[in-house]
């Protein structure tokens, strides 16, 4: 979410190799001594190799795309070199990351707010402020703050604009702090300046269980009497249910339009659709005259581990297009939200902002993590949050996985490899019993010819005898 010249600085002034040579680290502003004091670090080397050593010594680690396809190709990476503050910006060490579905689909190649690997991927994160840059005011060292930028978070140092950072409150942590910036302000845009969320009003939040989906359903709550429909596996409804979603629907076993339409007939006021495709198609069938379709999203083109060039076109062939005149006959709104194409739009994102952190301040809203994970174990996030098994925020922390957690990752591989050979020998036994079951069946059928053949040979037999 920072602006085109902030990433493109952090990437092109930090995002150094690991093999990268001392000379050619950036230095920082306070490596260039003025033209007065050239003299005299020429006349004491001494004092000049006590600080080169020490900028060079400037090292830490960020989790890098390295190309497009499976979880593997986020890798962790050191990098060296302290980054150089433009004016107006700050350093932050970075403390936990927010995991978002669009860096699912940015390792795809599918969210084209990612430049071209190899780049450092997230958009949200907290921290303390570590130094900063000329003009800024407002930002202090010391200062604990949640940032949002485009892309480039997930790295324990990142150079942002002040601009795009946001004071933590008191008693927020900062699993917390790097969980609501992206969810929360896309939840009150989509609701407030788009939806107009009004009393007795009805809305249907699709994966409920998400991290928009839940901060969603709980700013739907800041309303009075508001009915949430909520699309989850059923494994999740009794959580969904406790946060404020009035009606959960399972997806995956019931049709969640007639589901709706069984309790609402005439449809419903607000649909946030993150799924695009003919699911597109239905939000918009379900609204009721003056209901608003927001769309924020194409997750249906999200189908395994790498790109799966099927569900995409699938999802492209299926998009959803409307003519003018039908939205006129039918007194209907259709509206696009994409927080990433707000990067320019900083003002209308603070006020979003000064708001979701008052209602976090007066207890009414507050994010769920559900899991927190190493730098070391971003595939394993990334996986959890694919295949749709967490409930609210993933979430990244840059503290060092301890030693004996580095000693247990090889033999949980090592069990997901024994697990996937059982699978598989499971697999193939279910295809021998099958193959077995097919020859039972054929025999069966045999039976009935080869019976149909002896009577036809007893039948032939007095023939043969007159003969």
């Amino acid at each position: 979410m920072s602006g085109e010249d902030a990433p493109a600085q952090q990437q092109n002034a930090v995002d150094q190799k690991q093999e990268t040579k001392p000379a050619e680290e950036p230095k920082t502003e306070t490596e260039s001594p003025p033209a007065a004091g050239a003299a005299e670090a020429a006349a004491t080397p001494a004092a000049t190799t006590e600080k080169v050593p020490e900028e060079e010594a400037f090292t830490y680690r960020a989790l890098v795309l390295t190309g497009y396809g499976g979880y593997d190709k986020v890798k962790l990476q050191v990098k060296k070199g302290k980054p150089v503050l433009k004016a107006g910006e700050i350093m932050v060490r970075v403390k936990a990351c927010g995991l978002n579905f669009a860096d699912l689909m940015a390792r795809q190649g599918l969210y084209d707010r990612l430049p071209s690997p190899p780049v450092t991927p997230g958009m949200e994160c907290s921290g303390v402020v570590e130094a900063v840059g000329e003009e800024v005011t407002d930002r202090k060292v010391g200062d604990k703050v949640m940032v949002l930028s485009r892309f480039g978070l997930w790295q324990e140092v990142a150079v942002v604009p002040a601009a795009h950072t946001f004071l933590i409150p008191d008693g927020m942590s900062f699993e917390d702090a790097a969980a609501l910036p992206v969810n929360y302000i896309t939840a009150y845009m989509m609701l407030f300046d788009f939806g107009n969320l009004r009393p007795n009003q009805s809305v249907l939040v699709h994966a409920a269980a998400g991290g928009v989906g839940i901060a969603a359903t709980q700013l739907c709550k800041t309303v009075k009497d508001v009915t949430v429909f909520g699309t989850a596996s059923a494994t999740k409804h009794e959580t969904i249910s406790e946060g404020g979603v009035t009606h959960p629907i399972d997806y995956r076993t019931k049709d969640y339009v007639e589901e709706v339409r069984k309790i609402s007939p005439k449809g419903l006021d607000i649909v946030l659709d993150p799924l695009g495709g003919s699911d597109t198609h239905k939000a918009y069938n379900l609204l009721k005259p003056m209901g608003k379709l927001i769309t924020y999203g194409t997750s249906n083109m999200l189908a395994g581990q790498k790109k799966n060039l099927l569900a995409v076109a699938k999802n492209w062939y299926h998009q959803f297009s409307i003519h003018t005149l039908s939205l006129i006959q039918g007194n209907k709104s259709v509206c696009g939200f994409h927080l990433g194409y707000l990067d320019g739009e900083m003002e209308l994102i603070s006020q979003a902002m000064d708001i979701v952190l008052d209602l976090y301040k007066q207890g009414k809203i507050k994010p769920r993590i559900d899991s927190t994970w190493h730098l070391e174990q971003v595939g394993d996030a990334m996986r959890k949050m694919q295949e749709r098994n967490n409930i609210g925020k993933v979430v990244l922390t840059t503290e060092p996985m301890p030693e004996e957690e580095k000693k247990e990752e090889p033999k949980k591989e090592d069990k997901k490899e024994d697990k996937k050979k059982d699978d598989k020998k499971k697999d193939d036994k279910k295809k021998d019993d099958a193959k077995k079951e097919e020859k039972k069946d054929d025999k069966k059928k045999e039976e009935p010819k080869k019976e149909e053949k002896k009577e036809e040979e007893k039948k032939e037999e007095p023939k043969k005898e007159e003969k």
